[in-house]
């Protein structure tokens, strides 16, 4: 009897788990999209009420924050988009410099596939929207496509508990970090006001300033933050968007771990703390412990959870309220703006992001983590084409019309859900019941799936495990 034919080797990926820092970043971000959804439903509910005129007037009202003469007076809302997001662009900034020096952006296969695959989620958006607004005001608005809500996506994720791998959230996590690189990078370049040109340079010597405290070693937090807000006062005043300030600090600012002989002192602080207790050598003890941790991880440990918990919420609450009437909602089905959101969003990433990533993995340039399918990739990046925070946060630099800026509001809105229910949908059916094809295979994997190993603990090949 003539032997079945043997399998031909199973392609091996990676298998990275989500590192302490990420997994914590994951949680909080999936933590803060409850709140973020809840003020959303709220700004809503509000602006079509009996009190819908009491949301504008209420976000229109001024507050002054100065000192006699030196005052600087913004509404409600700019206070809320400029200062308060300032803070939640700080919290990216430092996550991407984390994620670059220590997390998952170190090693060059890992990231070229999220990558690429957020490469594509930029520029396919970008153009399907302009195809829809090719000239005019209207077609401004491209940029409002080109950014994915990390905290609804993963918030989705976790929906999903064990049965969505750790790999799928990793790979969306990065990917959403390379797009928030670009999303940045276009709102310096494309989405910035008149600028003046002596604070400009005042805002270069202040980051020239936060440079050179980095190159001295300084681990105190305080003399980056000092002139962090100098720095926001700067940028504010040279017609780029003050948030990009934050931005920068969070890139300037240490994560590299400490060196040995930091640590080892320590030890020295902590013996004549328990020799003589009294208060200078509690104060010198707190200051040793506080030396060992990275300036970075202890600003994103101090700050993430008043971002993801207060601030987003809060701006969604300040910037979603938009009149869903009769009229309102006519006006936008025919609306070239709004049409071209909703497809950007839900067609362009899940088309751009898949195509990107398909070309790393098809030319080997990237991998993708292990355990994840094609159908999980696809899934995925419907998920990524909600576009909520940022979108809406660009919405309001693109659009000085008020009527454009409400059609491309319920576009956003409209855009995100259907993305997050064709996600769900995807990741359900397809991902679960139908799973399709792991990348780099011709067809149905020849053997069945290996028994299921605990993150970190390595098989007998080492620390890479057959696609199941």
């Amino acid at each position: 009897m003539s032997q079945p034919p043997r399998p031909g080797p199973t392609p091996r990926v990676s298998l990275p788990t989500l590192s302490p820092g990420s997994r914590l970043y994951v949680g909080t971000e999936a933590g803060g999209s409850a709140l973020l959804l809840a003020a959303t439903v709220l700004a809503l509910a509000w602006a079509n009420s009996l009190w819908a005129t009491s949301y504008d007037s209420f976000w229109a009202t001024t507050a002054t924050l100065g000192v006699g003469d030196v005052a600087l007076t913004m509404d409600l809302q700019h206070w809320v988009n400029d200062a308060a997001m300032a803070l939640f662009f700080l919290v990216v900034g430092l996550e991407i410099t984390r994620e670059v020096a220590t997390g998952e952006l170190r090693d060059r296969r890992n990231v070229m596939a999220p990558a690429l695959g957020a490469l594509g989620g930029l520029l396919v958006p970008a153009l399907v929207y302009l195809a829809f607004n090719p000239s005019g005001p209207a077609s401004a608005g491209w940029g409002v496509v080109m950014s994915t809500d990390t905290a609804f996506v993963l918030g989705i994720l976790a929906l999903f508990g064990p049965r969505c791998p750790d790999r799928l959230r990793l790979f969306l996590l990065t990917l959403a970090i390379v797009d928030d690189i670009g999303a940045i990078s276009v709102m310096a370049l494309f989405y910035s006001g008149d600028l003046h040109l002596a604070p400009l340079a005042v805002s270069g010597v202040l980051v020239l300033v936060l440079l050179g405290l980095r190159w001295a070693g300084i681990w105190r937090l305080t003399p980056y933050l000092v002139a962090g807000v100098a720095l926001w006062l700067a940028v504010h005043a040279s017609g780029v968007h003050a948030t990009l300030a934050g931005v920068v600090l969070g890139l300037v600012l240490p994560s590299r771990p400490p060196e040995q002989a930091v640590i080892d002192r320590l030890k020295v602080y902590g013996r004549a703390l328990r020799e003589r207790p009294d208060a200078e050598r509690a104060a010198l003890a707190s200051m040793a412990v506080a030396a060992t941790v990275p300036a970075n991880a202890r600003l994103q440990y101090a700050l993430h959870r008043w971002t993801a918990y207060g601030v987003v919420p809060v701006f969604g609450l300040a910037n979603a309220g938009v009149s869903l009437d009769a009229e309102t909602l006519r006006a936008a089905a025919a609306s070239p703006v709004t049409l071209g959101v909703v497809v950007a969003l839900l067609v362009g990433n899940a088309v751009g992001i898949t195509v990107g990533a398909a070309v790393a993995l098809r030319t080997g340039w990237g991998i993708l983590p292990g355990g994840v399918r094609w159908s999980h990739l696809m899934a995925g990046a419907t998920l990524a084409g909600i576009g909520f925070t940022i979108s809406l946060f660009i919405a309001d630099l693109a659009f000085a019309d008020e009527t454009l800026r409400e059609q491309a509001t319920i576009g956003i809105l409209a855009g995100s859900v259907a993305a997050a229910v064709l996600g769900v949908v995807l990741l359900r059916f397809l991902g679960e019941r139908f799973p399709l094809c792991s990348p780099g295979t011709e067809g149905p994997p020849s053997l069945p799936p290996r028994p299921w190993v605990a993150p970190g603990v390595p098989s007998r090949a080492g620390t890479e495990h057959p696609v199941p």
